[in-house]
């Protein structure tokens, strides 16, 4: 019962994607913008889901079950630092879309105002196909974990699927298959978050019995993070400081950005909004509270992966058709972020990186091929945890393009050196932050990153580097 009512929701995801195909135009601007008519509500629904991602199911109930009461504040953080990116930065991105044919959102920033930096443009599409190639195989690997942790199937199997499903109606429709899929995939993903809290809350014995049970677990209602630097409400304060800049670094994730580019009018941005921050609030509540209540609902046998928390509890709490319900979540946030990560690689290999930009629809749709036997690789090859792997590629992605997108809002003229300094150094300082360990102890590795190369990118339009002058 529990496949049969998986591969019903799979089955409906793909149709969904699929009848897409009914309306396509044929043309680039349809297949990776969706002919910038994408209403507000879809628009909201589908980033939504695509930044939930199998991060949220797998990712952040497992940090929650290891760390306790204190991951809250990565919540309030990283939903605080989103909003404040979209008053600020999505207005701008809107206005800069509307008066420019540019498909991709790598492309946008590099020809903002009409004024193209092909030099630059190829190294940031570059760098961020990196990012976005590890960010895809991890949505892989959390697809895989869920099967290996609900059905025992081997840990390929997963990965496999999802590739399959991605394939199979990314390169028919482009982003608007990518975006109808979503909308209900965000659908089945509250679904099932929902029923898993509300059924282990009643095995928990409601509010008051999953708290007293919660307060004999070591470290679990602790309102600060463990291990900070500096203890206390000083070292909350810049824990949650930096996942605010983890939630700012929305601005850039090339597989979210292009929704906003992809939005039919100026005046749908409000509405798209109040969508995407009322399921993003209430669906990163509802996993928050999932992974406290796995900590006490599951014993840990000492050597226990907290990412398979969630499928370990689905199997414990519900009739086999749950289990399904919950797969099928997980898999729709899988999906709902790995087709929009192909997508965007599949832009920066035709659109960023030639010397001349291609046009035919039949390249679009080889390189989306290409991209998604790529990530597939790499999830088969991997071996870290999925929640390590989307945290660093987020805060790679954010380092590289935030730090020009905000040079952009400030109204800095960005030419290729000063962009290139100021991507190459933000990224520099937000690898080596999270090699030395500082991520864990002192703060989220996006913030010393964007504000190092914003600094960098903005006094590099006058000051002399060596014995090169660079100015604008």
């Amino acid at each position: 019962m529990a496949i049969a009512t998986f591969i019903l929701f799979l089955a409906a995801f793909v149709g969904i994607g699929l009848a897409s195909v009914r309306v396509s135009r044929g043309t680039g601007a349809d297949y990776y913008l969706a002919s910038r008519s994408v209403s507000a509500p879809l628009a909201g629904l589908s980033a939504v889901a695509t930044n939930n991602s199998g991060y949220m199911f797998i990712g952040v109930i497992g940090y929650t079950y290891a760390t306790g009461l204190a991951s809250i504040w990565l919540m309030l953080g990283w939903i605080l630092g989103d909003y404040l990116a979209s008053r600020w930065i999505h207005p701008r991105l809107r206005r800069a879309a509307a008066a420019d044919a540019e498909l991709s959102f790598v492309g946008l920033i590099c020809d903002w105002n009409g004024a193209p930096q092909k030099g630059l443009r190829r190294v940031l599409g570059l760098i961020t196909l990196i990012f976005l190639l590890a960010y895809t195989g991890a949505q892989l690997v959390a697809g895989s974990k869920a099967l290996h942790g609900l059905f025992h199937w081997p840990q390929w199997c997963g990965a496999v699927l999802a590739a399959a499903l991605v394939l199979g109606y990314s390169s028919v429709g482009g982003l608007r298959a990518s975006i109808w899929t979503d909308a209900a995939q965000s659908v089945v993903m509250m679904v099932a978050m929902g029923v898993l809290l509300h059924s282990a809350l009643g095995a928990a014995g409601g509010l008051a019995g999953a708290w007293a049970a919660l307060a004999g677990v070591d470290h679990m209602l602790e309102w600060f993070p463990a291990g900070l630097a500096w203890p206390g409400p000083a070292g909350a304060g810049l824990f949650v400081l930096g996942w605010l800049f983890a939630g700012f670094s929305v601005i850039g994730q090339p597989h979210i950005m292009i929704r906003f580019m992809a939005l039919a009018g100026d005046d749908g941005l409000s509405r798209t909004r109040a969508w995407y921050y009322s399921w993003f609030t209430l669906f990163y509540a509802m996993a928050t509270g999932v992974g406290l209540l796995s900590r006490v609902l599951i014993s840990d046998p000492g050597d226990f992966d907290p990412e398979l928390a969630l499928p370990v509890l689905a199997q414990q709490l519900l009739p086999p058709a749950g289990v399904g319900l919950i797969l099928a979540g997980v898999f729709a946030a899988t999906l709902s972020t790995a087709d929009s990560l192909v997508l965007s690689c599949s832009s920066a290999l035709t659109r960023d990186l030639p010397a001349t930009a291609s046009e035919r629809l039949s390249r679009y749709k080889g390189a989306t091929a290409v991209v998604v036997l790529t990530a597939l690789g790499w999830a088969l090859l991997g071996r870290d945890g999925v929640f390590a792997i989307v945290i660093f590629s987020w805060s790679g992605l954010a380092s590289t393009l935030g730090p020009v997108l905000v040079l952009r809002a400030l109204g800095v003229d960005v030419k290729f050196r000063n962009g290139v300094i100021a991507a190459g150094a933000g990224v520099t300082v937000a690898i080596c932050w999270r090699l030395l360990g500082w991520h864990t102890t002192v703060v989220y590795e996006g913030m010393p990153g964007i504000l190092a190369g914003v600094v960098s990118g903005w006094l590099a339009r006058t000051r002399r580097f060596g014995n090169t002058r660079l100015s604008t």
